[in-house]
């Protein structure tokens, strides 16, 4: 399995990313609204596999005395994030999802797209991880690739992506490349499976908040 710090270019990294994952920023949209439904006006929160800190600059637009805590396991991608988000008091940790050595801190952990690398058991570390640094009634909100229920129905959601990535400007081995990563690279699971992880996981609340070609978000009370 590919490291994740080198999965992409950091440099291309947001240029690139809406035209490989369907209504990515909706996946930013979604979050943020399961949050302002919480009622917090100025959440404790954690931010895990940030990326260049796209998310974490739509946080504090929305809530402005956010206390933001940032972990990529990417340097590079830190350091971008690091730079869009001068100014503002974060916390910044070049640690994976595994790695996170919170408890109890957080009104909110989001994990968006971060997860796929890793093998079933190092996912389940990940999200128990995630699980522990939320405080009680606090809530782990995830976006993930994911896997149709039958090889058959995977082929035609494989086709819709393939069909996306070629209409939004990727070459031909560019798709090529996307479409062989599944399995080698990202291991993606069912929606299911996810439901399933996050209940072993502990959470007494666990809920799809939405899906889309073969991306899904979740959101999960402590």
């Amino acid at each position: 399995m590919k490291d994740n710090k080198s999965a992409y270019n950091s440099s291309i990294y947001d240029e690139h990313i809406t035209n490989v994952l369907p209504y990515y920023k909706e996946y930013h949209n979604q979050a943020l609204d399961v949050v302002r439904a919480m009622g917090i006006d100025s959440p404790v929160w954690l931010d895990t596999g940030c990326g260049t800190g796209t998310l974490a600059m739509r946080i504090l637009e929305t809530y402005p005395e956010a206390k933001l805590t940032l972990c990529d396991p990417s340097e590079k991608m830190l350091d971008i994030a690091k730079a869009k988000l001068t100014g503002n008091d974060i916390s910044f940790f070049n640690l994976s999802s595994e790695q996170l050595p919170f408890e109890n801190e957080f009104d909110i952990v989001t994990a968006i797209q971060c997860h796929h690398y890793l093998s079933f058991e190092g996912r389940a570390h990940a999200v128990k991880a995630c699980y522990k640094a939320l405080k009680e009634s606090g809530v782990f909100i995830t976006f993930e690739n994911i896997k149709m229920e039958t090889d058959a129905a995977d082929a035609i959601a494989l086709k819709r992506w393939q069909t996306f990535l070629e209409e939004h400007g990727n070459s031909p081995e560019d798709v090529r490349m996307h479409i062989e990563r599944r399995g080698v690279e990202v291991f993606p699971i069912t929606i299911e499976q996810h439901i399933e992880l996050l209940k072993k996981c502990g959470f007494r609340s666990v809920n799809v908040l939405w899906t889309s070609y073969l991306q899904a978000g979740f959101w999960a009370i402590k």
